[in-house]
């Protein structure tokens, strides 16, 4: 194991008596005041938290002059959202209160992320909408900040852009580091590499601000709408509901990040971008700071099935924090 660079084992797949798989990656657990608690395969290397780095962004938003009278508009600027009726509905809400259409979305179009609700769009003959891209809440949401504060709407991505000049500053000094290199995201906005320590020591910096500081409103309004973070079903979601006052992010390939009331943080970056790994290592962090929780046992270990029924599991790798 290289504490420092490479990636170690963090999650089985067992079928049967057979450890059949292994997810490599890194995670980091900070104490509540900050200092590592835990720290395995190479946490202080940069990495991109991509939509894990939306709660960060929306802090920048309100720093910048965005005015979210509803806390759960303030959430779906942070979410990564499944598409479902709702969500649309409160993204769409959002753009006609500032005078905008889905026109000035710059995110790619895409269909939702949720199943049944890609089904239904298909069986009424919707193709692929930029509305039903999973970030069309935070592009929504930085469209409403340029617009508040008379900033051109056409090029709300470019990184010369006030709004991403202050998003950058954000990202960085919430993250206690200087921004390691920049990006594109997948929805096209601006991609700000950090350590997954300082994804880490942004989320606990979220939880632990004084109440009424952006941060905290960030923090606090995705805590109390966790469906509009995500949707029914989805990992942050169920994070959320199962750990009272637990703030939960997740991002495409293989990014998690938690952050526990006292201030307790951890962050996981699975290395071959696996989703399913996200979970267990997450779940078992958790526990090594002492959480307790039927709804979390719950999500501990995906099944691994053979012929319709359960011959395995996915689990954390052993003595993965002992």
């Amino acid at each position: 194991m290289n504490e420092h660079g490479s990636p170690v084992p963090l999650v089985e797949m067992v079928r049967g008596d057979i450890v059949e798989g292994l997810h490599h990656g890194s995670v980091v657990v900070l104490a509540p005041d900050g200092r590592v608690k835990h720290s395995r395969g190479g946490a202080d290397q940069p990495m991109y938290p991509r939509s894990a780095n939306k709660p960060a962004q929306a802090v920048g938003m309100i720093r910048s002059g965005l005015e979210l009278t509803e806390d759960a508009d303030v959430a779906l600027a942070a979410s990564s959202h499944s598409g479902e009726p709702e969500h649309l509905l409160r993204t769409r809400e959002l753009l006609n209160r500032h005078d905008l259409t889905e026109d000035a979305l710059r995110c790619p179009t895409d269909w939702p992320l949720r199943e049944a609700e890609r089904d239904q769009r298909a069986s009424e003959g919707f193709g692929k909408q930029r509305i039903t891209m999973n970030c069309s809440g935070k592009h929504a949401a930085m469209l409403a900040t340029c617009a508040q504060r008379g900033w051109a709407l056409e090029d709300y991505l470019d990184t010369k852009h006030p709004l991403q000049v202050d998003l950058h500053e954000t990202v960085s000094e919430l993250a206690g580091e200087p921004v390691a290199a920049t990006s594109v995201d997948g929805c096209g906005a601006p991609l700000f590499a950090v350590s997954l320590t300082g994804l880490a020591r942004t989320f606990r910096t979220m939880v632990t601000a004084q109440p009424g500081t952006p941060q905290r409103r960030v923090a606090d309004a995705m805590r109390a709408h966790p469906w509009l973070v995500a949707g029914t079903d989805r990992e942050d979601t169920l994070l959320m509901r199962a750990v009272d006052g637990l703030l939960s992010k997740s991002g495409v390939e293989g990014v998690l990040a938690l952050a526990l009331p006292d201030g307790h943080a951890v962050a996981v970056k699975i290395a071959d971008g696996s989703a399913r790994a996200r979970l267990p290592v997450a779940v078992a962090a958790l526990r090594s700071v002492g959480v307790v929780s039927e709804e979390l046992d719950a999500l501990a270990e995906e099944p691994v099935l053979g012929g319709g029924r359960t011959v395995g599991k996915v689990r954390p790798a052993t003595d993965l924090f002992g």
